[in-house]
């Protein structure tokens, strides 16, 4: 109590003027940042004991101190706490996690002879033409391989296409028009270029390339080169396809020229879910959903925070609108100002747009619906959470587990996965791949573990639980190598059991498998089947860890058989088949199909020892 009394004393010397504050722990490290138009006001409300609010009562706790800034106005103030949150990652604040970003087509004019370039994040630089975002669901990668293809668009890297001295296996066949070696104009290969950026722009350009390639495929099929007409006909099956999928997404709005994003929040007692449907050149290409735990005292309060709230969000955005239709009553002035300063760009922020009525409803409902399909799904989380508390006794819901395999296949290339969920959901960001020594001995399981664990312990952060697929032997060679390091957190296996049952007909017995948890001084293993939303965390993540391990594993088992292979080959040791493992792409044989001079570009080796592949290849 003396301490929040300090700090309300000092809150009570603050000015009354905008600017930033930030919350301190004991280590003297920011734990929180906010902005305030009064930061008196604001910064008094956190201490003042007879009107906290409870879902600040664990920020309040944990601040020792804080420091202010103070900045001219309520906008700058916007911004600054942006720049803090990032170079600080306070654990208090809001993080804004994008759950997609849209496609681009991006071509780079800067280059003589540019390629067409599939992108979730484009260059906003001179030079660089960028097309989109497109609609969900248009396939645009296959567009875009399909346009350079029937174009004879360049397709390989900038590095590749200045070392050529010999055009390709695609200008071969027919799929490249080979500018590296000069066996087209550069007049001639931008026309090419700008009738794939014609077909982007719309149907009259698509219309256009589709004639052509009509033509082309009659013209084939009269001459009986009918291998190459189907693959025309392929590729206008994939074009129609998106034709079809673009104006399907086609919204009809009387705002011709504008791009808008209409943007409804849903706020909830636990969590405030934030929807964005994103409509670029009167067609709607998808829609965002963003969420976060709810700390505000009441609506007022959040609804002051949302400009903030939206330029984090912008501000990592590949493409700004020019219209936002926003179900506040507040900012909206402040998020047009922020726009004009930051971006540059002229914004207009509304409440409502008659015309667009049934979208915005659909943006209410989109919010609404996410919290409570969430909400239903963290029940079921929360209730296999529960039911893993009281089965090791933990005084707290265990919310951050990780679950380990190690994959080894007679003795040799050893791996292990790492494996987290954090509040029964997967965090692919914390997945961890490791490659472990290959021991004389060949499986040792204690070694091997203790390998990955030390590497592990090294990163810090541990998870509230460890899972170990395997049964009792696995869990306390894990439990004795945590002991070695002085680490006390609860570890379970999860193993499946053969179980025999008589069946109905008496002189048969069936045999079948369950799942289940190996808990230490237990007596019995607990049946999973008999917590069902137990059962789905722990067999989920025991599976990934399979996936993840096994990959791996397979990857390194076939490098080291095409090593074995390369290093039979005269003038190959383990540098030059180091160098070709590193560029190579798909099977050994496939570098049949090239010529000696182009194995030795490719890989940066001698044309003769190049040559030695092939005859290696042929025999």
């Amino acid at each position: 109590m003396a301490q929040y009394n300090d700090l309300l004393q000092k809150a009570n010397s603050l000015p009354k003027q905008p600017g930033c504050y930030l919350m301190k722990n004991s280590r003297d490290e920011i734990i929180y940042v906010g902005k305030a138009k009064n930061l008196k006001a604001r910064v008094k409300t956190y201490f003042d004991q007879s009107k906290k609010f409870i879902k600040t009562e664990h920020l309040v706790k944990n601040t020792k101190d804080f420091e202010f800034i103070i900045t001219n106005t309520e906008m700058e103030s916007l911004i600054l706490e942006n720049n803090l949150i990032k170079e600080h990652s306070p654990k208090y604040n809001i993080r804004l996690k994008d759950d997609k970003t849209y496609p681009y087509v991006e071509i780079n004019q800067n280059e003589e002879f540019p390629r067409l370039e599939y992108t979730r994040k484009p260059k906003r630089k001179k030079g660089h033409k960028v097309y989109g975002p497109f609609p969900e669901g248009t396939h645009l990668k296959n567009i875009i391989r399909i346009l350079t293809k029937v174009l004879n668009l360049r397709d390989c890297s900038l590095s590749e296409f200045k070392s050529r001295k010999t055009p390709c296996l695609l200008y071969q066949m027919n799929q490249c028009s080979a500018p590296c070696v000069d066996k087209i104009s550069k007049s001639n290969y931008d026309e090419l270029i700008d009738e794939s950026i014609r077909f982007f722009k719309g149907p009259k350009g698509q219309n256009q390339l589709i004639k052509k390639l009509q033509s082309s495929m009659e013209s084939l099929s009269e001459t009986e080169e009918f291998e190459k007409a189907i693959i025309i006909r392929d590729s206008l099956e994939e074009i129609y396809n998106y034709q079809k999928h673009y104006s399907s997404q086609k919204v009809e709005l009387d705002i011709p020229g504008k791009d808008l994003d209409i943007i409804a929040y849903y706020y909830g007692e636990q969590e405030i879910d934030l929807s964005i449907y994103s409509i670029r050149n009167s067609l709607l290409i998808g829609h965002k959903n963003l969420n976060f735990i709810n700390t505000y005292e009441d609506l007022i309060d959040f609804e002051e925070d949302l400009p903030a709230i939206l330029f984090q969000y912008y501000k990592e955005s590949t493409n700004l609108p020019s219209v936002i239709i926003l179900n506040s009553a507040k900012g909206h002035k402040l998020i047009e100002d922020v726009f004009q300063s930051e971006f540059k760009k002229a914004l207009k922020v509304k409440k409502q747009d008659r015309k667009l009525n049934k979208l915005i409803e659909a943006t209410k409902d989109h919010a609404r619906n996410s919290q409570r399909m969430r909400e239903e799904n963290k029940i079921a989380v929360f209730k296999g959470l529960q039911h893993l508390k009281d089965l090791l006794k933990l005084k707290e819901l265990p919310r951050k587990l990780e679950c380990y395999d190690v994959a080894i296949w007679q003795g040799s290339s050893p791996t292990a996965s790492q494996i987290v969920f954090v509040d029964g959901r997967a965090d692919k960001n914390l997945y961890r791949q490791y490659n472990l020594t290959t021991l004389p001995e060949g499986n040792n399981d204690f070694a091997m573990m203790k390998e990955v664990l030390e590497r592990r312990i090294k990163k810090g952060s541990f998870p509230d639980v460890f899972i170990v697929d395997g049964g009792i032997q696995q869990v306390n060679v894990f439990l004795k190598v945590l002991k070695e390091f002085e680490i006390d957190i609860p570890v379970v296996g999860i193993a499946k059991s053969k179980i025999s049952m008589q069946s109905r007909f008496k002189d048969k017995e069936i045999t079948r498998t369950e799942e289940r948890l190996i808990i230490p001084q237990r007596k019995n293993p607990f049946i999973l089947k008999k917590s069902p939303e137990l059962f789905r965390i722990i067999v989920k993540m025991r599976d990934e860890s399979h996936r993840f391990s096994r990959r791996l594993h397979h990857k390194k088992e076939h490098q080291k058989l095409i090593r074995s292979d390369l290093t039979r080959i005269e003038g190959v040791g383990e540098v030059t088949a180091k160098k070709i493992l590193t560029k190579l792409e798909g099977p050994l044989s496939e570098l049949s199909k090239l010529t000696a001079k182009e194995i030795g570009v490719l890989f940066g080796i001698k044309e003769s020892i190049a040559q030695n592949i092939l005859n290696y290849l042929k025999d």
